[in-house]
């Protein structure tokens, strides 16, 4: 047996450990004060977010997989072949009606968020629902009112905010490190098959570069400037008619600018930049997920410093799906750290951006 297979055997047994004996999990690198009781997790949407998210549910405390959801049994049945879930449903209907599931995650493509959030709701039941929360801010103010109502957990999953390497940039701009922000430039692009039926493409399933991998830059700006004063946008659209490229800029307070780029038409570097009074801050490639590092410089590129470069296990969904737990256990519902008024605030430039730069959705009439 090779090296190789060794460690894939190795690699899936710890795997297995993990699932079935929660004391083996690692544990986040943050003091969450848990409580005992083990928070059960439903998945609704079998794809391959929704993968990534079970994988991680290893790594957090005091939480369970418990059912997953496909509208096809043999889809549920392979997902939980792969992930441990005592509960495999054919239909959404059946898990939301599931008594033994405490909160769901939503990882169905964004033009199905409002609709199976409100089914959940409906029935009571907690929700962390992928990115875009919803295809406009109509839908987004209509969850939140409905959760609110309900009195039930309502997140959307930026699982970015969460992360340590931005949490380390929140602290050292924070602290007036690196003076205060001038500008910002930030990109996310790459080059998929283009397929006119498939969901980054067909205008019936939301597609376009803006909603699917753009919302990361503009989450970025708007995470650390702030409601823009003015906004300006163009796009180019793909044969669909959806934005295959967009460019957009942000104007804020104090004369700060934020210049963003998402493109479904080539590969960037999908890089940020941060310059402000005293420097600037590189956030590498992939400046949203946990490959980035943050180097900082303060004139040159020989004054290159590493503020941080930190491998962690998984695909890093575990410190927002730890922070729901936190919440669920403290009885909130509403967190603290991606709130109603950041996911209406997102989604409202979201909507503008899109008035300006002219890209429509039949769900906007």
């Amino acid at each position: 047996m090779n090296t190789h297979s060794i460690k894939e055997k190795l690699k899936a047994a710890i795997f297995k450990l993990r699932f079935y004996f929660p004391i083996y999990r690692s544990k986040p690198s943050y003091t969450t004060g848990m409580q005992p009781n083990t928070i059960r997790w439903g998945i609704l949407g079998c794809g391959k977010i929704a993968r990534k998210f079970a994988s991680d549910l290893q790594f957090v405390n005091n939480a369970q997989l418990i059912a997953v959801a496909s509208r096809s049994q043999s889809t549920a049945d392979a997902f939980a072949r792969e992930f441990p879930a005592k509960y495999k449903h054919n239909s959404y209907e059946a898990l939301v009606q599931n008594p033994e599931v405490d909160v769901i995650y939503i990882a169905t493509p964004h033009v199905y968020h409002y609709e199976h959030t409100l089914l959940c709701l409906n029935h009571s039941k907690a929700v962390l629902c992928e990115k875009p929360f919803a295809i406009n801010n109509h839908q987004v103010k209509e969850m939140i009112a409905l959760a609110q109502d309900k009195k039930v957990f309502l997140m959307e999953a930026l699982w970015t905010k969460f992360l340590p390497h931005f949490q380390k940039l929140n602290q050292f701009i924070a602290e007036g490190q690196i003076g205060e922000i001038r500008s910002i430039i930030a990109d996310f692009g790459f080059l998929p098959p283009y397929n006119p039926e498939g969901r980054l493409f067909d205008p019936n399933l939301g597609g376009g570069s803006l909603l699917d991998i753009g919302i990361y830059p503009v989450f970025l700006a708007l995470s650390l400037l702030g409601k823009p004063q003015s906004i300006q946008a163009i796009m180019t659209p793909a044969p669909t008619g959806v934005d295959e490229q967009c460019a957009i800029t942000l104007l804020h307070d104090n004369h700060t600018i934020s210049q963003l780029f998402s493109t479904l038409a080539s590969f960037t570097g999908t890089e940020a930049v941060i310059h402000s009074s005293k420097g600037r801050i590189r956030l590498t490639s992939r400046f949203y997920a946990t490959t980035a590092t943050l180097q900082f410089y303060l004139d040159t590129p020989s004054s290159q410093k590493e503020l941080f470069n930190q491998k962690i296990d998984g695909f890093g969904y575990q410190y927002e799906a730890q922070h729901v737990v936190d919440c669920l256990q403290k009885g909130l519902t509403e967190s603290p750290i991606m709130t109603f008024a950041d996911s209406i605030l997102l989604i409202e430039t979201l909507d503008e951006i899109r008035r300006m730069a002219g890209i429509k959705y039949h769900w906007d009439a």
